[in-house]
């Protein structure tokens, strides 16, 4: 009880604002804390989806593995984020309501981003390749992409970090 307080103190001043007026566009904010769990080092991985300027999908989880490198937390990440994205495509089609741009994920890593952009595929990746291809083959089609964004800039660095202590 003490924490869902400390929680809520902590948090009055945050909000979700909804906009009537925006575009069909599809963005996210991919990240990850890498090895920030100090018991076993594994990554705590965010996303948070936009609907044009309206956060529609956000997440937040302990990735189920132990990445060797921040780059594979990172495109981990994105490969997530990716899965939820086709899912809420799939949904606004069925709706009938028209997806006008690529969908875009932004992410903070270097390593990571030129990873998507790279159709080569090295056996030093062979223990990522399921994420490897389900994201090269959206890029390559042009369903989707996947831009650099700094750490300055990030919306779902936030969800990856726990709040300081009151």
């Amino acid at each position: 009880m003490k924490r869902l307080l400390r929680y809520l103190l902590g948090t009055v001043n945050h909000c979700l604002l909804l906009h009537r007026q925006s575009t069909c566009s599809i963005h996210a904010f991919s990240d990850v804390d890498w090895g920030g769990n100090k018991e076993d080092l594994s990554c705590t991985s965010a996303y948070v989806i936009y609907l044009g300027r309206n956060p529609i999908s956000w997440s937040f989880k302990k990735q189920h593995t132990t990445a060797r490198s921040s780059t594979e937390a990172e495109y981990r990440a994105v490969a997530d984020t990716l899965a939820e994205i086709s899912w809420i495509c799939s949904l606004l089609s069925e709706l009938h309501f028209p997806v006008s741009y690529t969908p875009v994920i932004y992410c903070d890593s270097i390593g990571a981003n030129q990873l998507s952009s790279n159709p080569m595929f090295h056996s030093r990746m062979k223990h990522i390749v399921m994420d490897f291809h389900f994201i090269q083959q959206r890029v390559r089609s042009g369903a989707l992409r996947v831009s650099h964004v700094s750490s300055n800039d990030q919306l779902a660095d936030a969800l990856t970090k726990s709040l300081p202590c009151s």
